[in-house]
């Protein structure tokens, strides 16, 4: 019996959008859908970074591509290739939305959505111990997207892969416009009360 789905599979083939599609079913079929996205920004076509985004709307930012002329202020830099993370930025947005996992209203069983657990995300150690207590939260199933295995293991990231009550789905440009549907199954599966 699983609990938790995420997907999986290279950059840029639709895990957000899957999951996007996966929680406008879920919320017309009357289930209570919290958490975040993460977007691409683009300018003049290019990307140049990813904001996080609230089902609710609220945005922030999560990175941009380094500006050559900027300094860092002396500040620590997060950087993933050529992305610079605003962290005070993303746990702005996504830090709070953790606060009430727990409180189920009127034991209602929920999906709380985390796309993505990737480098940029686990740069911050609260939304690393947020994730942990939230997959242990049993009024809770996380609809979430995690990064296919590239060089070094990301710890968080095989921990949630590892895990016995947590189904991964793999994304593919073959499957992605069909998956939706598993996908759907295994959340709703998961949302009905274990007796």
């Amino acid at each position: 019996m699983f609990k938790h789905v995420f997907l999986t599979g290279p950059p840029g083939v639709g895990k957000t959008t899957v999951v996007q599609k996966a929680c406008e079913a879920l919320v017309s079929s009357g289930v209570g859908v919290e958490g975040f996205y993460t977007e691409e920004v683009r300018e003049g076509g290019r990307r140049v970074g990813f904001d996080v985004v609230t089902v609710t709307g609220e945005r922030g930012q999560l990175s941009r591509i380094r500006d050559p002329a900027g300094s860092s202020h002396g500040r620590r830099e997060y950087t993933v290739g050529q992305y610079v993370v605003d962290l005070p930025s993303f746990e702005n947005v996504a830090l709070p939305l953790f606060r009430n996992v727990g409180s189920a209203d009127g034991g209602s069983r929920k999906v709380f959505v985390i796309d993505e657990i990737g480098k940029m995300e686990l740069f911050s150690q609260p939304f690393i111990r947020a994730v942990r207590q939230t997959l242990e939260v049993s009024s809770c199933t996380i609809l979430g997207t995690i990064p296919i295995p590239k060089g070094k293991p990301l710890g968080l990231v095989e921990e949630v892969r590892s895990r016995r009550d947590v189904k991964v789905f793999t994304v593919t440009k073959e499957n992605r416009n069909t998956i939706l549907q598993d996908i759907l199954a295994t959340v709703q599966t998961s949302l009905r009360p274990t007796t």
